[in-house]
Formats: C-alpha cells, structure tokens, sequence
C-alpha cells in the first residue's frame, strides 16, 4: 500500500508539472491549447532515444526533452500567432493527434506500437523497487518545486504582466508596443519545455512508453486540473492536479463496490463520478479552489530631494 500511495503523489507530481505549464499558455498567455499530451510525449520519446538507443546521461536526456519539446512549442506558436480560440484549440488538437500517429508508425525509429522498453532510471536496479519509488518521488517533487518558484517569478514578472495583458486584449497590447506574436512563441515555448520536462520524467520513472499510453483523455484531465485549482494560479495548478489524481484512484475503489458490472461499466462509474466530483468543485468555486489573484504592483517610491 505505502508503494501504491509512493506512485500516485509521483504521478500526482508529474500532473502538476503539466498543470504548470498549461497555466503559462492559457492561464496567463490566454491561448487554447488542446496538444498537451503530444508535447508530453515529445518529451517522453526524445530523452527515451536519448538515453537508451544512445546511451546518453539521464539529465541529458532529461534536459533535451525539455529543450526539443520548447522548441516544438516555438514553431506550433509561430504558426498559429494569428489563430484564436477554437481555431487554435483545433490545430493544437492536430499536432497532438500528429505527435501520437508518427510515433505509432516510424517503427524504425520507435518501435511503433510496440513502445520503447528498459528506459534507464535513476538508481534502477541497484536499489530496491521500494527505495526507488521513493528516490523518484523525492526527484519529482524537487522539479515541482523549481518550476513552481520559476513560474512564480515569470508571473510576477514584467514578462507575465505583459501575458495577462494579452490574454485580456491582445489589441491593446499591440498598441501599447508589444510584439504580441513574440510574446506568445515565448508562452508557448516555456509551457511546452514544462510539459515536455513532464514528459521525460514520466518516460523515466515507468521504464516503457508506447502510443497508447498518451491519449486524449489525458489532456481533458489537466484542463480539468488546472480549471478546478484555479486558472491563472500556480499553486492552483498543483493543488488542482493532486485533486484529479485523488478522484482517479478513490473511484477506482469505489466503483469496484458496485456488484455485478462488467470492467467497461466500472471505468464509465468512474469517469462519471469524477466528472461529477470537478462539476461539485466548480459549482460551489467557479473560478476554481485557489482563484487567481493579479499581483500588486508597487512603483518605486520617488527620491526625496533635500
């Protein structure tokens, strides 16, 4: 049980690096993105070549996830700079559904559906399964950490007053001398590096990723996450995502209560039960459990001249 509980708060870790990041796009740039799980799986996929066909240092390859993944987000930004909301939402979709088929196909160089197996971990098989778990979570936390207080100083940052900016209007942005297009490849670009840094711990900790493994689904849950915490927030995100993982895994204990169903029926109680969880959430906190709150601008208190 203690390992069981070890795994979910890792996970409940890896969900919030991606919350993190969605919050940078769309928390605070305002852009629909609906790719989260391809640039997860960018990240995934790159350091899982990296560092097992070529054998290269796990933070190397964790670094390169983050680095091919923001780069990936640089180029879906400059192409959809002039895309707004569902257009944008469709395209984002797009690339993850791209992302998802190239990686099934190229069995040269994924093995295709068949996944990427034996990913090297840290400490992986010198130290018992139990301490490894806890080696990870502890790894895992320490990245949630880093990126939390970044995003704090990207948010309250001149660059993250500029984002809100945008998001609100992006027009009176432009007129006020912004580089609106410049200002969002770089949301994108720092969102999708998070996301894929999620990625590439993720590839890490479970040994073995395939196409199957990165669905749709898995975006809805961190809009969900990053909705229900609290958008624009990032202690919001984080809280948010440990709010989804938990209902994730009570449901599955509670659904399998239910006598007489089939394991179709238990997964459709479930979805329902956690759909019905966030739905409580945003009815009683529609702007979401930690709603954002605009950081207070104090100027410099002018020079007294004697």
């Amino acid at each position: 049980m203690t390992n069981y509980i070890i795994a979910m708060a890792t996970f409940a870790g890896i969900y919030g690096l991606m919350a993190l990041g969605l919050n940078v796009i769309w928390g605070m740039a305002g852009m629909i993105n609906l790719g989260l799980v391809g640039f997860f799986a960018f990240g995934a996929y790159s350091t899982a070549l990296l560092t097992k066909d070529l054998g290269l240092p796990i933070w190397l390859g964790i670094t390169a996830g983050f680095g091919f993944t923001a780069a990936a987000g640089v180029v879906v930004a400059l192409v959809t700079g002039k895309m707004r909301g569902d257009y944008l939402a469709i395209v984002t979709l797009g690339f993850s559904e791209a992302v998802r088929i190239t990686v099934s196909n190229e069995i040269w160089l994924t093995n295709g559906t068949d996944g990427i197996s034996g990913i090297p971990g840290p400490l992986r098989g010198e130290v018992p399964p139990e301490t490894f778990n806890l080696v990870y979570l502890g790894i895992v936390a320490v990245f949630v950490l880093v990126v939390y207080l970044v995003m704090q100083q990207v948010r309250r940052s001149p660059f993250g007053r500029v984002l809100r900016a945008i998001r609100d209007d992006d027009q009176v942005a432009s007129v006020a001398g912004k580089n609106v297009l410049m200002f969002k490849a770089k949301a994108f670009a720092l969102g999708s590096g998070i996301l894929g840094l999620a990625g590439a711990l993720y590839a890490h900790y479970t040994s073995y990723i395939a196409p199957d493994g990165f669905v749709p689904l898995i975006t809805i849950y961190i809009v969900l996450a990053l909705t229900a915490g609290g958008t624009g927030n990032n202690a919001g995100a984080i809280f948010g995502a440990v709010v989804v993982v938990f209902f994730m895994e009570s449901t599955r204990f509670i659904a399998a209560l239910a006598p007489g169903l089939e394991a179709v029926q238990v997964a459709a109680i479930r979805e329902m039960m956690i759909a019905g969880s966030l739905i409580l959430i945003l009815h009683i906190r529609p702007t979401g459990l930690f709603p954002e709150h605009a950081p207070v601008y104090r100027p410099p208190s002018p020079e007294v001249k004697p």
